[in-house]
């Protein structure tokens, strides 16, 4: 049984639990705000303090997480690509646990102390998700990346497990047991993470020799070989399908984020679920989610496999899938919104298509230059941040004055118009292929590195001899 526990295996479910304690970190306050704010219709039976915060003010402490966020996205990518993912990862949760444990701290003594925390909050857990593609380049290989990127998608098993337990917590013991918790809980897996996961198999102590040699088969390339070549911006920043990509990625997150963030409260407002309740239902989409990233990655690689479709046919008719089933099922939601089971079928449904972005989105910073993928993602994540504030700021306009089903069917129709924008943006310019300009720095580096290896191993065979 042990045999079968390779450390490749072990570093894919320690990333697959690191995005589920991901999404526990950033969903936790979607529920719990719903509470910190309550006034005389709250639900919990505890005496947790409560806080006199208006729309603007409350969706100020969702949004401002995006303000640091923002800020790591592309130096996270490349410090992985330079010195390695395991120490940017580990360090970034290890904190984030320590602030969420803080949080309540931060609130009873100040909303901008709050504000604050949230901020570096964002700062910190910003490198992750840019610092999981130079993770695929040392360890997986090419015709097994979307199965293993789909593991980004088990941040929506963190949400379906987050929010019924939070609403659970909640209830029985108010609101700031969520943050302690949570922040527990992603402290014990970061231990877990500096222990057993290493950068590259060749410097992982305990791989045997031989699954070494299977992925270096697998793999073919160098999988110690740093990124040290000059990083080609220029190419990268005027290339079409880089683009489409990064507006591929920050569109089917604007959707994400109208679930993620304001979802709870769409249930609370408007469909006037208790808090039980809420937690429950608001979870089942990211289940969907979860499911069909997994399925879709799966049949992705087999097609991929079989050469019968191209990588950029595989990519295009995900996205298309993707973006154009999402606008339709918000349509839609914008005429009957207000019945409470279409609205759970609408969002679950769109958070279900929302799954097929592991596979038609997340994966093509590989396809398009392995080297330079923590980078490309990084970018693209930057203008995932500016959305995911956009949409807090989008609802609290819409919202302020009125927290009606009327107000909320403007934001459906932005979401109409956002998902139609990037299906169209990417069928006319999206790639599955690799750029030119990555596979020549690949073999320049790789042709470095091993000009290097050769001259030291001479050195040392010519030392040996003369002793």
């Amino acid at each position: 049984m042990f045999e079968s526990l390779t450390c490749q295996r072990i570093l894919s479910f320690m990333v697959f639990l690191s995005f589920m304690i991901h999404h526990m970190l950033r969903i936790n306050i979607s529920i719990a705000i719903v509470e910190m704010v309550a006034k005389n219709n709250t639900t919990s039976a505890t005496t947790a303090p409560r806080y006199d915060w208006d729309e603007a003010q409350k969706n100020n402490i969702l949004g401002c997480f995006f303000w640091g966020y923002l800020l790591t996205q592309i130096p996270g990518g490349r410090l992985s690509e330079l010195f390695g993912p395991k120490r940017i990862i580990g360090g970034g949760l290890l904190t984030a646990s320590l602030l969420t444990i803080l949080t309540p701290l931060a609130s009873y003594s100040n909303y901008y102390c709050l504000l604050v925390i949230r901020v570096v909050l964002g700062v910190v857990m910003g490198i992750h998700w840019p610092s999981t593609p130079p993770i695929a380049t040392r360890w997986i290989p090419p015709t097994d990346t979307s199965r293993f990127l789909s593991h980004m998608a088990a941040a929506s098993l963190g949400v379906v497990i987050t929010l019924p337990m939070c609403g659970y917590l909640i209830d029985s013991y108010g609101w700031p047991s969520v943050f302690y918790v949570t922040g527990t809980i992603v402290l014990t897996w970061t231990l877990c993470w500096l222990y057993l996961v290493y950068d590259t198999p060749d410097q992982h102590p305990r791989i045997t020799e031989d699954e070494k040699q299977k992925l270096r088969e697998m793999i073919q390339r160098d999988l110690d070989l740093p990124s040290k070549t000059r990083t080609p911006w220029a190419k990268i920043l005027t290339s079409g399908p880089v683009w489409a990509f990064i507006v591929a990625n920050a569109c089917s997150s604007f959707t994400f984020f109208v679930c993620f963030m304001q979802l709870p409260t769409y249930m609370d407002q408007i469909l006037h679920f208790n808090i039980k309740q809420n937690g429950l239902l608001s979870s089942i989409p990211h289940l969907a989610r979860y499911l069909s990233a997994l399925t879709s990655s799966c049949i992705a690689d087999k097609l991929k496999k079989t050469g019968n479709l191209s990588t950029t046919c595989i990519r295009k008719f995900l996205c298309s899938t993707l973006f154009g089933g999402t606008s339709v099922l918000f349509v839609i939601q914008a005429f009957w919104g207000q019945s409470s089971v279409v609205s759970v079928v609408i969002f679950t449904s769109s958070m279900g298509l929302h799954g097929l972005a592991t596979s038609g989105v997340y994966v093509n910073s590989l396809d398009l230059a392995s080297s330079y993928s923590g980078t490309i993602f990084g970018m693209s994540q930057v203008l995932v941040a500016m959305t995911g504030y956009l949409v807090t700021k989008l609802v609290a306009l819409l919202t302020i004055e009125d927290q009606s089903f009327q107000q909320w069917v403007y934001m459906f129709w932005i979401l109409v118009g956002v998902n139609l924008f990037a299906m169209v943006y990417f069928i006319v310019f999206g790639s599955g292929e690799e750029q030119n300009w990555n596979s020549r720095s690949s073999k320049v580096e790789m042709e470095q590195l091993r000009n290097e290896t050769s001259k030291n191993e001479l050195t040392n065979k010519a030392l040996n001899y003369e002793q």
